[in-house]
């Protein structure tokens, strides 16, 4: 029987979702993991991939629709199945729609567009705004994405066109009107759907989540030498925030009653630390999570913060990677903040603001000397954590982070 494919709750709390852009066509077959649909939410752009393997029968939504979560989308044939089994596909008691697939060469700014000169341009939503924003004509792009699609790395490539303006013609300057409005101007931005989630999630979390604060200093002296030591010998460089992750592990392990959660009429304790690293992207904050960084090398944590922090600002991300976690991590030192404190993400119940390494004067043995140090903010969830409890994982975190030996055996 057909499979009907759904419009999967891609991420939490959301109850729709956009068709951003179809990256198959009808007819074409997929295996289990390929990407159907980059699908838009609140959140984020992820990618939609097959959960069965056949041949795509119907594409039953035009891209660019808003869709609610549970609606089909599309239809899934396996070997044998006609076009005419479709229509007598049913799944919850709900018959798909018989309704033609729109032309695929006519759906608009969301899908592949015919062009002037007969080459059909397959780029997202983003891609296109950008593209009018810059003055960048798509036509001259050449895509590097899938099937040749145009992507926003292809447009961050390219110089931005200077804009010249149109010479105005001379004219009587009108007497200027008196107005009651305030000299200063000002400009009003629509919020996007990833900003309302973000002012909505957080007032909850800040509003109804017991938030409190603990502040450690660690010399990392030792952990940035040792990171020198390791990135000389490394394919993959390690960033001082893999080693974070890795005795942020190392320390729920050793603590494992904040590494856990808020269930509502429970707490959820788990056996392996899975961590949310907070990227800043273009309009919010994304925060993939990072599997098993317990038992995980520390060369392969570095490989993957690197491919999602990259894939988050491309607007790669799939929906299972930003789900779940039990804590997170937060670092501006980059941007050279020396400390701050952050808002929980529920219903996680720990996380790690951290900032800069910076050099510092320090007392060492009642000697006055130069050091570097890292200031870090625990943000915990008093319903889950007691203070006694963050103090014993936040002294376990800096043992780990002053001796930067013991986050590698």
């Amino acid at each position: 029987m057909p499979t009907v494919v759904r419009m999967p709750e891609v991420l939490a709390n959301a109850g729709e979702g956009v068709i951003q852009t179809w990256l198959v066509s009808e007819g074409q077959e997929v295996a289990v993991g390929d990407p159907l649909a980059e699908i838009e939410t609140e959140k984020a752009v992820v990618e939609y991939v097959a959960e069965v393997a056949g041949i795509v029968g119907r594409l039953i939504v035009e891209a660019g629709s808003t869709i609610a979560v549970g609606e089909p989308i599309a239809v899934v044939l396996t070997a044998g199945e006609a076009d005419a089994d479709i229509d007598s596909a049913v799944l919850d008691g709900a018959s798909v729609s018989a309704a033609p697939a729109p032309d695929r060469a006519t759906v608009g700014a969301a899908g592949p567009a015919a062009e002037p000169n007969g080459r059909r341009l397959f780029a997202t939503p983003l891609v296109r705004r950008l593209a009018r924003e810059r003055g960048i004509e798509l036509e001259s792009v050449k895509g590097t994405g899938p099937a040749g699609r145009i992507v926003r790395r292809d447009l961050d490539r390219l110089p931005v066109p200077e804009r010249i303006d149109e010479e105005q013609p001379e004219s009587t300057p009108a007497p200027a009107a008196e107005s009651t409005e305030p000299a200063t101007g000002f400009t009003d931005i629509p919020l996007t759907a990833m900003r309302r989630a973000i002012a909505r999630r957080l007032t909850e979390s800040k509003t109804t989540v017991p938030h409190f604060y603990l502040t450690a200093d660690c010399r990392v002296d030792d952990l940035v030498a040792l990171r020198r030591s390791v990135n000389a010998a490394a394919a993959v460089k390690v960033s001082l925030n893999d080693f974070v992750l890795k005795a942020v592990a190392g320390a729920l392990l050793e603590v494992p009653d904040a590494n856990a959660i808020w269930n509502g009429d429970s707490i959820r304790r788990y056996d392996h630390a899975d961590i949310a690293m907070a990227v800043a992207v273009d309009g919010g904050l994304l925060t993939p999570v990072v599997r098993s960084v317990d038992t995980t090398p520390l060369s392969v944590i570095a490989a993957q913060t690197a491919d999602f922090a990259q894939r988050a600002r491309d607007g790669r991300l799939r929906q299972h990677e930003l789900e779940g976690g039990s804590f997170s991590v937060s670092n501006l030192g980059m941007f050279g903040v020396a400390e701050f404190s952050a808002i929980l993400n529920p219903p996680q119940s720990g996380m790690l603001a951290v900032g800069g390494a910076i050099q510092r004067p320090v007392v060492d043995d009642g000697e006055l000397k130069v050091g570097t140090v890292m200031t870090v903010t625990l943000s915990a969830d008093h319903r889950v954590i007691d203070g006694a409890v963050a103090a014993a994982w936040m002294a376990a975190f800096v043992r780990r982070l002053e001796n930067p030996l013991t986050i590698l055996i």
